[in-house]
């Protein structure tokens, strides 16, 4: 079952890095000509107003066609329109980076990577489920970054231990939310995360939640295969296990939980830099 749930990350992996080169083609062809667009279009405003200068007198088809088109709202709108659509081109460049951040292309083998860069790719993948919305309040994020090393890794690999411990503490505030854990309380959700540089060579990782925390029954059996406390259909019970495997089969390190029930919990990720 591990080996069926990896092959799936890893094809969905692919699907993800295909579907971002994809992406990539035609935004960055919207994007170099939309820098075109904006000059010509701040060109003929300015030429209109020229025009307008000169020859104020101008006759009835002109102005009804003018007063039909509303013209003077549109030479005011004209410029914020193209700025919207400049903003929504950036937007859909900063997913297609952090879609290709995620699904590294080089699986199969260690590079040194910027462990900040996948955090912040998983993040910015996780953005719409920590958004505020009309059920419930938004999630905020707190990070703590310390200057770190590149780390010798398999990064495809680590962002998918990323997306599992996000994904949980996002579940977890979220069961927290409909429990109750924050009605009497001035701070809503939050996720913290830290990362550290300690003198024996090592990069830790910890991402903690202000949850409602695990029981020790349930702390005892985190990382085992296929336990689970979702409902059916929500979870497979195997992404803490994989996780963990990853960590310190895959890269020699660790990874534990430290949870308090009603205290919210954290994950502590500890990696070699490994250079060599």
């Amino acid at each position: 079952a591990q080996l069926i749930q990896s092959e799936k990350m890893s094809s969905l992996g692919e699907l993800v890095a295909g579907v971002a080169h994809e992406i990539n083609n035609p935004v960055n062809f919207i994007s170099g000509n939309l820098k075109h667009a904006e000059e010509y279009t701040k060109n003929l405003v300015e030429i209109l107003f020229l025009y307008q200068n000169k020859y104020p007198g101008s006759d009835s088809e002109i102005e009804a066609f003018a007063e039909d088109i509303e013209l003077d709202y549109l030479l005011e709108d004209l410029p914020n329109l193209i700025s919207s659509m400049r903003v929504g081109v950036d937007r859909i460049c900063q997913i297609v980076l952090a879609l290709r951040n995620f699904s590294r292309s080089d699986r199969g083998k260690m590079s040194l990577v910027n462990i900040h860069d996948g955090l912040d790719s998983t993040l910015f993948i996780l953005k719409h489920r920590m958004k505020d919305t009309d059920v419930s309040g938004g999630i905020e994020v707190v990070k703590n970054y310390t200057e770190l090393p590149l780390v010798r890794c398999y990064a495809e690999q680590l962002n998918q231990v990323f997306m599992n411990l996000l994904s949980n503490a996002i579940d977890a505030i979220e069961d927290s939310k409909v429990a109750g854990h924050f009605d009497n309380k001035q701070e809503g959700g939050k996720i913290y995360i830290t990362t550290e540089l300690s003198e024996n060579q090592t990069v830790t990782i910890r991402i903690g939640d202000n949850g409602l925390g695990m029981s020790e029954e349930v702390h005892s059996q985190l990382f085992n295969a296929f336990f689970t406390t979702k409902p059916i259909g929500k979870g497979t019970g195997l992404g803490l296990s994989i996780s963990h495997q990853i960590v310190t089969q895959k890269h020699r390190g660790k990874l534990e939980c430290f949870s308090k029930f009603g205290e919210g919990t954290e994950f502590a990720i500890e990696l070699p830099i490994g250079r060599s």
